[in-house]
């Protein structure tokens, strides 16, 4: 694998801080990605990476018989990657992945999510790819570690929160393993972890109002020092005995904070709230 600081050399082209780009440099765990990626995949499943940098972990998927399309929001990156002999099998893009239009590209086939994620978008476009409609089956990803921990955690602990709810409720979530700073060019501030979320058949959880079950997720940790009556009252300007007596009527103490509830204690608490 050529290294990313002879690619950028040879192009005379530096790391962009405005695209968050920390390139891996790991052949070993690109590969490592790759496999767990295209894991218990049927023949000619398409495969989608984010953010393909540099080429490293492209290389690795197209090794591995990805059928394969990338996605690079840098021109001068795209140009590098378009030139490499040993990523022809690989479809090229030029494009933003908050913006790509995945519907178009899918045509409804089944299809699955590599990649080295941008720190600075890869929140916002883990959700969006978990909430669209005919969204890919698995995300195989690395993100930053404290992100990972929170796609994954349990009611009670500190990186639990309305992301944390949101994965529950499409994708069974596994965090897979942690990569260091210096398997990157150039080396970032913070630890990577990757992770693989599985869609599930149907949510988690049915609710009544959809809509509602969202707002009062979100609402739940708005303030997350204060108790679920006196964040949802701020939050949704929803009086606080009505949400007492939701609570109430879902066996859940009115002391209780956003916190503490798993998906079905907020499920329950948005149908008793739906249901006035």
């Amino acid at each position: 694998m050529s290294s990313p600081g002879a690619l950028l050399a040879k192009a005379g082209l530096r790391p962009k801080k405005r695209f968050g780009q920390n390139f891996l440099v790991n052949a070993s765990i690109a590969g490592r990605i790759a496999r767990l990626a295209l894991d218990g995949a049927p023949p000619r499943l398409r495969t989608l990476e984010i953010g393909a940098g540099t080429g490293a972990l492209t290389r690795a998927l197209v090794d591995e018989g990805a059928q394969l399309t990338a996605i690079e929001i840098d021109p001068e990156l795209v140009a590098i990657l378009r030139s490499r002999e040993d990523l022809a099998a690989a479809q090229i893009v030029l494009g933003d992945a908050l913006t790509f239009d995945y519907r178009t590209w899918s045509k409804g086939d089944p299809w699955r999510v590599a990649g080295n994620l941008p720190y600075n978008i890869a929140t916002p476009l883990t959700l969006r790819l978990i909430e669209m409609p005919s969204g890919p089956e698995s995300l195989t990803v690395m993100v930053q570690k404290d992100v990972a921990e929170r796609f994954v955690a349990s009611p009670g602990t500190p990186a639990y929160g309305s992301l944390s709810v949101a994965v529950a409720y499409a994708m069974e979530a596994e965090l897979l393993f942690s990569v260091g700073p210096q398997s990157f060019f150039p080396a970032p501030k913070v630890h990577s972890s990757v992770v693989r979320l599985v869609r599930r058949p149907e949510p988690a959880v049915a609710v009544r109002d959809l809509d509602l079950f969202w707002k009062v997720v979100r609402g739940a940790f708005a303030y997350r020092r204060k108790t679920l009556v006196n964040s949802l009252a701020l939050a949704l300007d929803v009086d606080r005995a009505a949400t007492a007596r939701a609570l109430s009527l879902c066996n859940l103490s009115s002391e209780l904070r956003g916190e503490r509830l798993d998906l079905g204690d907020f499920a329950r608490l948005a149908d008793a709230l739906a249901k006035g």
